[in-house]
């Protein structure tokens, strides 16, 4: 017996899933937008640190000794920027799985993942039981 393989986690119907997928797709292509932009902007003041830094180039302070150093600030920048990209990734993830229709589905255990989750985390992978490492199960 043939069934329409486009069902919801909660078995709504086709046209119901297309329209979650699309506001799903919105959100993340929104998401996504707003980390290019954080991770630009974060790298061009990486860069920007850089070029105004001399050899040696450190400011000391009474509290910390080692301060607000250029070279501190610089490496925080880069930090930021590889967890947008990183961020980038996993939101690239989910839209591939939207347009392959594996979408909502967990990737450990093949199960459904509640629209609830996917609505608070969009890019989610893992549905709560395997993400908190199957510590609900007995």
């Amino acid at each position: 017996m043939a069934t329409d393989t486009r069902q919801s986690t909660a078995g709504a119907p086709a046209k119901d899933e297309d329209r979650f997928l699309e506001e799903q797709r919105g959100l993340l292509l929104a998401e996504r937008l707003t980390y290019v932009e954080q991770a630009e902007a974060l790298k061009a003041e990486a860069e920007s640190l850089a070029e105004e830094m001399e050899p040696g180039d450190v400011q000391f302070d009474e509290e910390s000794g080692e301060g607000g150093t250029t070279t501190v600030d610089r490496e925080r920048d880069l930090a930021l920027s590889a967890q947008a990209l990183s961020a980038i990734e996993e939101i690239d993830h989910a839209l591939a799985k939207i347009e392959n229709g594996t979408y909502g589905l967990c990737e450990r255990c093949h199960n459904p993942i509640p629209r609830q989750r996917l609505k608070a985390l969009p890019q989610a992978r893992l549905c709560v039981p395997c993400k908190s490492g199957g510590l609900s199960r007995r």
